[in-house]
């Protein structure tokens, strides 16, 4: 292991200077509350899922995070997963679940209304929270919890669109990751192995499994990243994509996940009216972009140590007055900031080296200070939290360069 990793510090380590979750005992283990610098960096992220889904065509729906445990056993989470879920909680007859998966919900949604083979691909997008009972010996801060909130689309689709919606899929999660700054080490096709847990038929799995293999290796020869392929660690409703990362303390993650499903579409007997007439099964794809909030969130923090880039900080621009008499000009580069909706904080208590310090500690993109000069000018005297730079700019230049770096998550182009 490299110094650089070695020294690395745990996402829960860099938690407390940055503040992004809290845990306490009374909302219990493995819920964490999401403070306000941690909001704002799941903002931002869940604004990227968003826009990468309906770039890709997807449309949004919203489901409950409780459902009927018949509607887990019709799906077979109840058979495979039940000792990971959450125990029944009885209302009336029934028996309702906290939802270990988003898919079971989806496949509803699709189910509500007949489809037309012209009408596929529908991509339903989702992002939504589900349940795992993790015991307490294995939850680690944001990444192992109870809640997990994903970033879900469960694609439909007529099996000759598989190759490319598999394609499209992959695609996008690439991307969000190269905008996130997490380089992908390898993609993982999970396959099956010769054991008796998996659904569906042996001619689905080999058909499916190639279908994967076909697609990713198109899509990654262009990218240049590894396909590795690794027996049993498939999900036991259909083989998968994953997206490998490191850490910033080496250890490996799965980021984002593109799966084949021909076991929801048997049980929900979800189908599509073909060409002929006929009633045709339709083919079920869970794509992940993002991924989940919590996960990636952990992976962020490690990656960065803290310095995230400027559109994903919680504190973009820390401004510091130098002294009382330069409170109006600071209060007013605050509003001229915020109001293009920046992350500004008005920082003023302490002197200014011990205010420089704390703005250092939380990582803010950029440190504005504003003292004689700058406040009869218009000024405002900008450090980079990054690489220390320093350079006198307008405000009025300040404002629109890092307006337009959080707008085009990019770094500021002075």
């Amino acid at each position: 292991m490299s110094d650089r990793i070695a020294d690395a510090l745990d996402h829960r380590d860099v938690n407390r200077d940055l503040d992004v979750f809290a845990t306490d005992p009374l909302a219990g283990s493995g819920l964490p509350l999401w403070l306000p610098a941690g909001a704002a960096i799941r903002d931002e992220l869940q604004r990227l899922a968003k826009d990468i889904a309906h770039e890709d065509g997807c449309v949004d729906v919203y489901t409950p995070v409780l459902g009927k445990r018949a509607l887990f056993e019709r799906s077979g989470h109840w058979a495979k997963f039940s000792p990971d879920m959450f125990p029944p909680m009885r209302l009336g007859d029934d028996e309702l679940v906290l939802r270990p998966a988003n898919c079971p919900h989806h496949a509803l949604v699709y189910s509500a209304a007949q489809h037309s083979y012209r009408e596929l691909p529908i991509r339903l997008n989702e992002l939504a929270p589900m349940f795992r009972a993790e015991r307490s010996g294995v939850i680690s801060g944001l990444q192992r919890v109870r809640q997990i909130n994903l970033d879900d689309t469960h694609v439909f689709c007529r099996p000759d669109q598989i190759a490319d919606e598999v394609a499209r899929a992959l695609r996008a999660a690439l991307r969000a990751q190269r905008i996130l700054g997490l380089p992908i080490d390898y993609v993982r096709l999970s396959l099956r192995d010769d054991s008796s847990s998996w659904l569906g038929s042996d001619e689905q799995w080999q058909a499916s499994q190639q279908a994967l293999r076909d697609a990713a290796l198109g899509v990654l020869a262009v990218e240049e990243i590894p396909l590795v392929e690794a027996l049993g660690e498939a999900a036991f409703y259909g083989p998968k994509l994953d997206l490998q990362v490191h850490g910033g303390r080496g250890h490996e993650e799965t980021i984002a996940t593109v799966q084949l499903d021909f076991n929801q579409p048997e049980r929900f007997d979800l189908t599509f009216q073909a060409a002929d007439g006929s009633s045709q099964r339709v083919v079920m794809i869970h794509r992940g972009t993002v991924g989940a909030m919590e996960r990636v969130v952990a992976s962020l923090l490690e990656r960065y140590q803290g310095r995230l880039p400027l559109w994903l900080a919680p504190v973009q621009i820390a401004v510091l007055p130098v002294s009382e008499a330069h409170d109006v000009a600071a209060r007013a580069a605050i509003d001229a900031l915020r109001a293009r909706r920046l992350r500004a904080e008005l920082q003023l208590d302490g002197s200014l080296g011990a205010r420089i310090r704390d703005a250092r500690r939380q990582r803010a993109s950029l440190i504005a200070v504003i003292g004689d000069r700058e406040a009869s000018a218009g000024l405002v005297q900008v450090t980079d939290g990054a690489d220390r730079n320093r350079r006198t700019v307008p405000l009025a230049e300040l404002v629109e360069k890092a307006a337009a770096a959080h707008r085009h998550r990019e770094p500021v182009r002075w």
